[in-house]
């Protein structure tokens, strides 16, 4: 007994470390022991089961009599009190630490899985596991002055897949008015409806339990008297505060105690009507249920069906989780029940394949957590104000700024920026994310004000807006290039276009016009320009905008016949069409150089003609030899696949003929014709194959190689250096250069 106790406890992990789940097998005791059968290992762990051959199916026959199965554990004639201490003891002290526990019972109907559950109520050294383990949680309580643990319990029956509530007819709980539904969410998985109960006694404990028991459903059959119908898991929730430490951390843990009802088989229990529908619904999810334990066991399988029944979705998160699995496989010694015994051996040798990972629940306090927050800031203002006083800084506070501070330290960052002030005072953290602020409205504000003061002066007009640039320009205002007519360019009077109207070598009113007409539409020079003798207030360089998708016009906001003139214009130039006489009539500009896109093409047409030939030839090349690799890639992408079909029908025969027969000459296998001209036609396949890939890899080299020569074409054809040419001749796939 010892032996077990402490293996057991070494078994479970601290950290959130993976283990293999833990399987026991309990034998239920009987006279007509089967010990031919059925044999232990020398370290109680192993369990070894023999059948005899079936005469009847011969004297050759490939069944299988012997299998061993390599558990945690065999409870052979073992006491209520030993199987305690070997399963559940570790599993219900853990849980005090944080993390959650799962006892499950499994096996045939009538091998004792609601005793090594319940137990027996008349005698109570014949208690179970679920009765022990609300003794221990509450002696462990009184154990543990320092924390304030409080337990909450409830008790679900999965009957014919529908959800009940066993402690639903207690007087303080009402009807539920919702159907119960299994729920999942980012704390784990719980069953909404059902009714948790807050314990503070042992008593209260057990009320539930013999609460919750009358209320299952059991009937009767050849196999057992008692039968369970249904599932029951009874969960015990404990939370945990410490009471000496005023830590806002506090651990919870649940402990997941599972009757599964038996399978059984309906030839041996005689069931039928109601009886016969719920094994029907019982088998159907222990199916489930192995079905999810084999897939949970699969490391490559990604998805675990878990929502295929209520039983495998409600313990979603204990079966595979992140607590302590440990289950009770319970079993007959008799050789009758040989077979549903090496059934439920099965199941055990699977569940030892699923691994966990237990860790520590942990919650916060947010109450507590507020709470410790404020008490440490206290202590921070209480060390920095010590501080301070150490420092001769008497005049510092660390609350948040009111409205005069904020004006205070606005006014600051002005006089600092005029200059009137030499330097900023820093005190504490809060003025210089404050100053920082400040700057940044006063930043704010003079960009508004100088937006504001910009939009008063100019107007601004979109370059995509040709009609207003035409009419600028037949206003004489602005030449092609958006530059003033006119304007000095530093040292001489720079060149314009200049208005139809005016002529050279008059000095009229037009002229002066003109010039009060520029001068209308430009700003007021500044003071020291006019005493440098500027004739304009503005260089050329002033109206080259950067932008590229606005233009300045420098328009006065106070000449409103300048704002008519231009919308007349615009009118005037949207009505009238392009070929006018009065456009036919403008002279050529010679100062307006060609757009870089015209530039080209003249290019292209004249110096570059001979390049931009080699390089439409080139073009042409390359894109039928890609024309050409794209068919290849069809024919042998089509000889590919009927490669498979061909190989498939061939292994379609191989395996025909194995199960015919084969048949041999002279050591020579020998074959039908179909898989004859099968293997023949592979071999013409393959062949052919091979010659396709080939002349694609060729092909392939030819490409890259032409792909070089259109870009080395296009380089030159770019960079203007129509004397250096490429030429890419095809003379059987062979390429040369000219350069």
């Amino acid at each position: 007994m010892k032996r077990h106790k402490s293996s057991s406890k070494e078994s479970f992990p601290r950290t959130g470390t993976r283990k293999k789940v833990q399987t026991f097998v309990r034998v239920k005791p009987t006279d007509d022991f089967a010990h031919e059968m059925i044999t232990y290992g020398e370290d109680n762990k192993s369990i070894d089961i023999h059948f005899k051959k079936d005469i009847r199916r011969g004297v050759v026959n490939n069944q299988q009599t012997d299998w061993s199965f390599k558990l945690d554990g065999v409870l052979h004639d073992a006491s209520q009190d030993l199987v305690y201490e070997t399963v559940a003891r570790d599993v219900i002290s853990q849980a005090f630490d944080g993390y959650n526990g799962t006892i499950m019972c499994y096996g045939q109907t009538g091998a004792g899985k609601t005793y090594t559950m319940m137990g027996i109520t008349e005698n109570f050294k014949h208690r179970g596991i679920l009765p022990r383990a609300l003794q221990q949680v509450f002696k462990m309580i009184e154990e543990r002055p320092t924390h304030a643990i409080t337990v909450r319990i409830s008790y679900l029956e999965i009957y014919n897949e529908n959800l009940f509530d066993l402690l639903c007819t207690l007087p303080y709980v009402g009807p539920s008015v919702t159907p119960m539904s299994v729920v999942e969410n980012p704390q784990g998985v719980f069953v909404k409806g059902l009714s948790v109960h807050l314990t503070s006694q042992e008593e209260d404990a057990f009320n539930l339990l013999f609460e919750g028991e009358t209320n299952r459903i059991l009937a009767s059959h050849t196999m057992n008297k008692n039968s369970s119908r249904s599932h029951s898991i009874f969960t015990i929730y404990m939370e945990a505060h410490s009471r000496t430490l005023s830590d806002e951390k506090f651990i919870t843990s649940k402990i997941n105690l599972v009757d599964l009802a038996g399978s059984e088989r309906l030839g041996k229990t005689g069931s039928d009507g109601r009886v016969q529908k719920e094994a029907t619904y019982i088998n159907k999810s222990l199916s489930f249920l192995e079905q999810a334990i084999i897939a949970l066991g699969d490391q490559k399988r990604d998805h675990i069906p878990f929502r295929q029944c209520k039983l495998t979705h409600a313990l979603k998160d204990s079966l595979g989780g992140n607590c302590n699995l440990v289950l009770v496989t319970n079993i007959y010694g008799e050789a009758a029940q040989l077979e549903e015994t090496l059934s439920s051996l099965r199941f055990a040798n699977r569940m030892k394949l699923v691994t966990t990972e237990p860790s520590i629940n942990e919650k916060y306090d947010a109450e507590r957590m507020v709470k410790n927050l404020e008490k440490e800031l206290v202590l921070l203002k209480q060390e920095l104000a010590i501080h301070d006083s150490l420092a001769n800084r008497t005049l510092v506070t660390y609350d948040p700024m009111d409205e005069i501070q904020i004006a205070e330290i606005n006014s600051q960052v002005r006089r600092y920026l005029d200059g009137t002030l030499d330097e900023i005072d820093i005190i504490n953290l809060r003025q210089i994310q404050e100053v920082f602020n400040q700057f940044r409205v006063i930043l704010s504000q003079q960009e508004q004000e100088i937006e504001s003061a910009l939009r008063r002066k100019y107007t601004l007009i979109d370059k995509n807006d040709f009609a207003t640039i035409s009419a600028v320009q037949k206003a004489g205002i602005v030449d092609a290039d958006g530059h003033l007519v006119g304007e000095p360019d530093g040292q001489s009077f720079g060149l314009g276009v200049a208005p139809y109207s005016s002529k050279p070598g008059k000095k009229s009113k037009t002229k002066r016009g003109l010039k009060e007409q520029i001068r209308a539409f430009l700003p007021p020079a500044s003071p020291s320009a006019r005493k440098e003798g500027a004739s304009s207030p503005q260089s050329g360089k002033d109206f080259d905008m950067s932008s590229t998708s606005k233009t300045q016009l420098i328009l006065s906001s106070k000449d409103g016949d300048a704002k008519d003139m231009l919308s007349r214009d615009r009118e005037t130039s949207s009505i009238e069409p392009s070929d006018s006489p009065k456009e036919e009539l403008r002279p050529p500009r010679p100062s307006t150089p060609p757009t870089k896109p015209m530039a080209f093409e003249d290019f292209k047409n004249e110096r570059g003609s001979e390049i931009n030939r080699i390089f439409k030839e080139n073009k042409s090349i390359l894109n039928e030899r890609r024309k050409k690799a794209s068919e290849i890639t069809q024919r042998i992408n089509a000889i590919k696949k009927e490669i498979d079909s061909t190989k498939e029908a061939l292994q379609s025969q191989k395996s025909l003929r194995e199960t015919e027969g084969e048949y041999e000459s002279k050591g020579l296998m020998i074959i039908d014709e179909e898989e004859f001209l099968l293997i023949v036609k592979l071999k013409d396949l393959k062949k052919q194959y091979r010659s396709e890939y080939q002349e694609l890899r060729d092909l392939r080299a030819e490409i890259q190689y032409c792909q070089r020569l259109v870009d080395q074409c296009r380089h030159r054809l770019l960079t203007g250096k129509p004397k250096e040419s490429v030429q890419v001749t095809l003379d059987r796939n062979r390429y040369h250069t000219d350069d």
